[in-house]
């Protein structure tokens, strides 16, 4: 199973048929924290809507084209990321991430985002990550920006959330900007 140790605190895995149970926990408890930016919030109804979901996400990663996985802070799922492919062509990538309501503001996407991005630019030598973000989601605009993203532009009415649309904010960083 693949894991990454993010630090003391964060942990990033891809997660198995057995955290399906704790994986809804987290979609349930935060609900509506998370519908106002994520469209799928409102089809995951139990646990078992997880079990097509999580052998493509493990495919994903097999097939080395990004992958979704939970991170934990302190051994609790409190939220995800991922990559949501990787065009090994042009050498770019997606990040995606949400966090649990109760664990905001503890630094844990910005660590894990600093993490991922290391791997990426280091690792995998990948040379420009974009981060799209809703234009009013503010908490998590302020990631990219907080990181040295440039913001390349708003896709108006980009993204159709439950009933109205929404700008979507591109930001990209490339290899030789990320200093970290």
């Amino acid at each position: 199973m693949f894991s990454f140790k993010v630090d003391e605190e964060i942990s990033i895995e891809l997660l198995q048929q057995n955290n399906k149970e704790e994986l809804y926990e987290l979609i349930d408890t935060n609900r509506e924290h998370l519908r106002k930016w994520l469209l799928w919030v409102d089809k995951r109804k139990s646990a078992e809507d997880f079990e097509s979901i999580i052998p493509i996400w493990i495919k994903k990663y097999a097939d080395n084209d990004g992958f979704d996985a939970g991170i934990r802070y302190k051994g609790k799922l409190v939220g995800m990321i991922g990559l949501h492919f990787i065009d090994w062509k042009n050498s770019t990538t997606n990040i995606g991430y949400f966090l649990s309501e109760a664990y905001q503001g503890k630094g844990i996407i910005t660590r894990s985002v600093t993490a991922l991005l290391n791997y990426l630019f280091e690792t995998l030598n990948i040379n420009r990550v974009e981060i799209q973000c809703a234009a009013s989601n503010q908490k998590s605009r302020a990631i990219p920006e907080r990181l040295g993203f440039v913001k390349e532009g708003i896709k108006r009415d980009g993204q159709w959330l439950y009933d109205h649309y929404e700008d979507v904010v591109t930001y990209s960083l490339l290899s030789r900007e990320w200093n970290k």
